[in-house]
């Protein structure tokens, strides 16, 4: 756009500290004045901590984005249109939305879960096998990844063989983000260079789980534990993901190289892998970043013309940046309550968005929450006491009653507590979905299991149901009087057209409403909001079909935001007119406030109730016709979803073959007033594909954050997508500035490229040129 401004009349102003000239200053934070917006900057006196959540900076106590950080792990910088970073009294560094060390806690409310019922069998017990070590090292720079900007990294891994003869399914590992580098001698640490500068050496993450590795090599399983430092020390400078592509690739070279080790191709492999290795039949660990690390590498493995056998993915205390769905692939999610790292918990979205992502995928999925654990306990490198190099507790505050160390009442478990329930966890699932041991299933089923020390809540979708109504938005058989569908946290998706859940920003609190990183205006799961004062009630009309093969009714609830106490009823009722009723409390504890205050407690987070249909001895289970919630105490307020008959199984699945999603790059004037971007599917598909489509606001401000639902129609390869462009009479220190915008949680497809770049020509530049000077 054209401007008639003279050149030198607006001048990029710097404010530094609370209003001070800059020879007064002594803060370490300015304030630059962009197009339309502002550039906050902070430096650090350190290098940046290693966490698994991304940093962002704070105004005033309050978030304004992630913060893209300098590569000497100095420096981070956001740009925002907030108004209020026009004249910050303060700039400080925030995780997940809260100001580092700010995280305040009060008397310890809510009721700590009943302990559940133990697990009739022991996933960790040792199997009947002999194992050996085939660990393969080919150095630092033995890899170059594209997702990390061609850096190299290294290729790396501890492997455990059984005895056991014949292939052998594979299971492999993949860290989360830690610092990559440690001195011995000064115990400092450094995630700044790879490979490691003198006087420094690995960490050797990828050692944390030796003790789930040892007791599924035992049962017959080839595991192994791949390195992921050269990622972790180069992910936030050099990756666009932050190096969740990197880490799905990295799975699949080792994979790869597995593979070429089974046939005996692979120079340097230990013979003991040669025509040991099952590659049909492999599961995927991954811890935090390598969470979504190994969700990436499915999706990565099945757009392959021949991929490998990915039969089973476990997500452990994970992040979620992109809200990528895996369905048709048995998966299981494991939240630590006490998480301070990940505090947030998105990884449950994993759980939310994948449930109906593809509605025949007919396979196990499961979300648990462990009471009482942190988010590093789980890798013993990770562990302080028992880490090579340093490691720290994330739960930051120790006297917090609920999850604090140095608290009388704490729920938290000890270090050797929490990785031994990190051992049955990643033990029991794979033993229960690749080896179809069904005295796991506990570990999943629905309601409360006690493992191991420790109380853990479940909420489970089985392979085998009959959805009657899952509570995403008005249908045709459910009339819900006093109950409004609402979706997210804050007012932060309002194309979605839904009322927020909670208007609350605490977004530790509410792990199926934060907001992800790379889509932080996409609806976040839609649910039904039951709110009373006065005896009221709702009914949901069965389809004619009949409950033979299923083996109860189940209903995911909570509390809502205000977390007070509130019971329904759910009542039954037959062809004939018959009816049989039990309250939610009765049937488990999904109503019980969870514990804990403050800006990271409770969480509010929705628990399966399973009412067997063994116990409905006056309705005809063969005719049920409707179901019946009512309130069942004098007001409340419960967040309802996933109605279904089901019964509970391990399933199979395998690579989803559901058509990629990806979105095109685009460059556009800014003067255009908007951007066409293409969101192509690989394949036409006979079910409308939809999938939302995030534009995200970066180092200039032509394009702001926003996001809209995408259909593509069955049949069609594409649609156009308008992006708006707001357009200025500023000439921009660059010529043209590159936006991201994603593809985020499709139904009837899988993501592919995730996300294209808008680039935006700035069209003052030649207009000021040409001015008289």
């Amino acid at each position: 756009m054209r401007r008639t401004l003279l050149p030198g009349l607006l001048l990029p102003v710097l404010l530094a500290g609370a209003g001070l000239a800059p020879a007064q200053a002594a803060q370490p934070w300015s304030v630059t004045p962009v197009a339309g917006g502002y550039q906050v900057t902070l430096r650090l006196p350190d290098q940046l901590e290693a966490r698994d959540a991304l940093p962002e900076l704070a105004v005033d106590g309050n978030s304004v984005g992630v913060a893209r950080q300098s590569p000497d792990g100095r420096t981070l910088t956001v740009v925002t249109e907030d108004p209020a970073a026009a004249h910050p009294s303060s700039v400080q560094l925030a995780w997940n939305g809260q100001v580092a060390g700010t995280e305040r806690s009060g008397p310890a409310h809510g009721t700590k879960p009943r302990p559940g019922n133990p697990v009739p069998a022991d996933p960790s017990a040792p199997g009947r096998y002999a194992v050996s070590r085939a660990d393969y090292d080919f150095g630092d720079s033995a890899l170059t990844l594209p997702g990390l900007g061609n850096r190299v990294v290294e290729e790396r891994a501890a492997v455990w063989v059984p005895s056991a003869p014949g292939p052998r399914p594979v299971v492999l590992f993949l860290h989360g983000r830690h610092s990559a580098c440690y001195n011995p001698a000064t115990r400092a640490t450094d995630n700044t260079h790879w490979p490691c500068v003198e006087g420094f050496q690995p960490i050797p993450s990828y050692r944390g789980y030796d003790q789930s590795a040892q007791v599924l090599a035992s049962h017959g399983y080839v595991v192994v534990s791949i390195s992921a430092d050269g990622v972790n020390a180069q992910d936030n400078p050099y990756s666009e993901d932050a190096g969740t592509t990197a880490r799905g690739q990295l799975v699949l070279d080792h994979l790869d190289l597995l593979a070429q080790a089974d046939s005996g191709r692979a120079k340097g492999m230990s013979p003991l892998l040669r025509g040991k290795l099952d590659l049909s039949d492999v599961g995927l660990m991954g811890h935090s970043r390598g969470g979504e690390g190994v969700v990436k590498a499915a999706l990565l493995n099945a757009a392959r013309p021949h991929p490998y056998g990915v039969r089973a993915v476990l997500p452990l205390a994970p992040i979620d940046f992109g809200r990528e769905t895996l369905p048709d692939v048995p998966m299981a999610v494991v939240l630590p309550y006490c998480d301070g790292d990940v505090s947030n918990q998105q990884g449950q979205h994993f759980y939310d968005d994948s449930r109906y992502a593809d509605p025949g995928d007919g396979v196990f999925r499961a979300s648990v929450m462990v009471m009482g654990a942190d988010h590093n306990f789980f890798n013993t490198e990770w562990t302080p006491g028992v880490a090579v190099a340093p490691a720290n507790d994330d739960w930051g505050n120790q006297d917090d009653p609920t999850c604090g160390m140095n608290a009388p009442a704490t729920t938290r478990l000890s270090a050797a507590e929490q990785y031994q329930v990190g051992v049955d966890y990643i033990a029991g699932f794979f033993r229960l979905v690749m080896g179809h041991e069904t005295a796991f299933s506990p570990l999943f089923d629905g309601g409360t299991a006690k493992v191991g020390a420790a109380t853990v809540l479940q909420e489970t979708q089985a392979p085998r149901r009959l959805d009657v109504a899952p509570l995403q938005g008005p249908a045709a058989n459910v009339s819900a009087p006093f109950g409004q569908y609402c979706a997210s946290m804050a007012g932060r998706s309002p194309q979605s057209g839904l009322p927020s859940c909670t208007a609350s920003t605490a977004t530790a609190r509410f792990p199926s409403f934060t907001p992800a990183n790379y889509g932080p205006n996409v609806t976040a799961t839609p649910l039904l909001h039951l709110s009373w004062t006065t005896p009221s009630s709702m009914s949901i009309a069965v389809p004619r079909s009949t409950m033979a093969g299923y083996d109860a009714l189940t209903v995911r609830a909570a509390l809502d935001d205000a977390n007070a106490p509130a019971d329904l009823t759910l009542t039954v009722v037959d062809g004939a007119g018959r009816s049989q009723s039990a309250t939610l409390s009765s049937l488990g504890d999904a109503l019980t406030p969870l514990p804990g205050s403050g800006t990271l407690l409770p969480k509010t987070w929705l628990r399966t109730v399973r009412w067997p249909l063994a116990q409905l001895k006056h309705v005809n289970t063969r005719d049920l016709r409707k179901i019946v919630i009512s309130t069942a105490s004098p007001s409340g307020g419960v967040f309802l979803s996933d109605v279904a008959f089901q019964t509970f199984a391990p399933g199979q699945g395998g690579p989803s073959r559901l058509p990629q999603v990806t979105i095109s790059d685009s460059t556009v004037d800014e003067g255009a007033g908007s951007a066409t971007m293409t969101v192509s599917l690989s394949e036409r598909s006979r079910e409308p594909v939809t999938v939302s489509v995030q534009a995200l606001a970066g180092t200039g401000t032509q394009v702001v954050n926003s996001a809209r639902q995408v259909v593509v129609p069955p049949g069609r390869l594409s649609v156009p997508v308008t992006i708006p462009v707001v357009g200025n009479t500023v000439a921009e220190a660059n010529a043209a500035t590159a936006y991201k915008v994603f593809v985020v949680s499709p139904v009837n497809a899988v993501v592919g490229q995730d996300f294209a770049h808008l680039t935006v020509r700035d069209d003052d530049q030649a207009a000021t040129a040409a001015l008289p000077g």
